[in-house]
Order: structure tokens, then sequence, then C-alpha cells
């Protein structure tokens, strides 16, 4: 009787040994601390390690960008974030022969509008001979304006295929982002489409939203089609703004850019 009562005994102590440990290793799991990974703010502060108005040697160094530039339009490099698009070489030879015919237009402008120049008034009691002079001026003037008028119309659809030009390169990045050099450094930070600001905004977020949110922060439309806002802190007095591209009433992709910032 005495063997089986200590049985007992001991199997309960057993169960209860068990079902304390049961019980605390429970506590300690609903004790634990649970982690949850913050996204990384895209601001002022810049987004993945990369800066704003950075070098280009020093954020090529921080390995979170492609080391084969993306698109050379208008003197500026640009970088895709590391896993991003490779280097588009039917893509990169357009914007070259665009750039080349802008560059050649803009130098036929300027030669053409020089040449045009001036004629001189005739002087007091004229004679028939200096009249007649002067008119020949005049009608070479106007054939000079002429030529200036037909350098500028080609300098005019030369800027129009470059201002395509960049539309296409910005479509081609606008959900895996890309991040832009110039004379003084990163001018310009396209965020990809997982970025979000401090205020949870980004890619796919609806115009209501982003009126609601940054509409006392100086959001408004700009020349350009896109929504802009300045910057926070001290990067707004430096030229740096937001800029949101809507498609839609939803945000398809967002930048911060210095257009202050010249490329060459």
């Amino acid at each position: 009787m005495a063997g089986t009562v200590l049985s007992v005994a001991l199997v309960v102590t057993g169960a209860a040994a068990c079902d304390s440990d049961g019980n605390e290793n429970k506590a300690a799991a609903k004790a634990a601390p649970t982690t949850t990974a913050v996204p990384e703010v895209f601001g002022a502060g810049g987004y993945r390690g990369l800066a704003l108005g950075m070098a280009k040697d020093v954020a090529l160094a921080t390995g979170a960008l492609e080391t084969a530039p993306v698109s050379l339009l208008n003197g500026c490099t640009d970088f895709a974030f590391k896993g991003g698009p490779a280097p588009d070489q039917a893509r990169l030879a357009a914007e070259a022969a665009v750039q080349a015919r802008f560059a050649e237009a803009d130098a036929n402008e300027q030669t053409a509008k020089r040449a045009v120049g001036t004629v001189e008034p005739l002087p007091p009691n004229a004679s028939v001979e200096q009249l007649k002079e002067r008119a020949d001026r005049m009608v070479a003037q106007v054939e000079r304006m002429k030529a200036a008028q037909t350098t500028l119309d080609q300098l005019s659809k030369a800027a129009d295929e470059l201002k395509a030009a960049k539309a296409t390169r910005d479509k081609a990045f606008l959900t895996t982002g890309r991040v832009q050099f110039g004379l003084d450094g990163l001018r310009e930070l396209a965020a990809p489409a997982e970025a979000r600001t401090a205020e949870g905004l980004g890619a796919g977020s609806t115009l209501d939203d982003l009126k609601r949110v940054y509409g006392d922060k100086g959001l408004e439309l700009g020349k350009t089609g896109r929504y802009e806002m300045p910057a926070e802190g001290a990067q707004a007095a430096k030229g740096w703004k937001y800029e949101f591209t809507v498609e839609g009433e939803k945000v398809g992709g967002m930048s911060l850019v210095n257009r202050s910032a010249y490329c060459s």
C-alpha cells in the first residue's frame, strides 16, 4: 500500500513538474518581445545609405547602386539601385542620338542668332545711294532672320525629342527607382515602388490622400505635371523638393530632386 502511495505521489509530482515547466515556457513565450522591422523612411535624410548631394564616388562605394550607368542624358549620370535593371543599350544609343541632335540644333541656333545683326539707321539727308544700300542690308537681314527662325524651330523640335527621351527613361525606372548625379553630386533620388515617406505615402497612394496629408505642407501641381512640395528642414532651402507622378488619381512614383543643381 505504501509502495502504491509512493508511486502515485511520484507520478503526480512529475505531472506537476511537467505542467509547471510547460506553463513557465508558455509564460516566457508570451513575455518574449516581438520585433517588427520598421520600413526605412524615404525623405530628406536620404534612402538606403544615400544622402542628398552625396558625391558620386562616395555613393557608389556604399554598394547601394549598380556600377554601370543606365542613362547619360543632359550630361547627368543615372544609376539603378542594387539588383535593378541592367543598362538598356538600345535606349542608351537612342538617348545619345537625341542628345547629339539637340547639341547640334542649339549650336546652329546660336550661330544664326548672332548672324542676324542690326541695320544702322540712316544719317540725316541721306543720299539715294545710301537709301538703296540700307534697303539691301535690310533685305539681307530679313533672310538671316528667316534662317534664324528655321534653326529655332529645329531647336524646339530637338528639345521635344529630349523631353520625350527623359520621359521614357523615367518610365523605365518608375517602379525600380534610380539615382542621378550632376556636377555637385546626387541631384535626384527616384524612389522604388516599395518606398514610403514618413507619413506612409508612396506608389499606390491616392491623390486624395496626397492632398489630405501634404495639402498644408506646400503641395501643388507643378509645371512638369507632377505634384511638388518642399523637402523637410534645411534641404528645402537648398532647392530640394518632392515630386509625385500621379496617374489615374494614384501616385505612380515619387522622387526627391534639386532642379537648381546642374548636370554639366
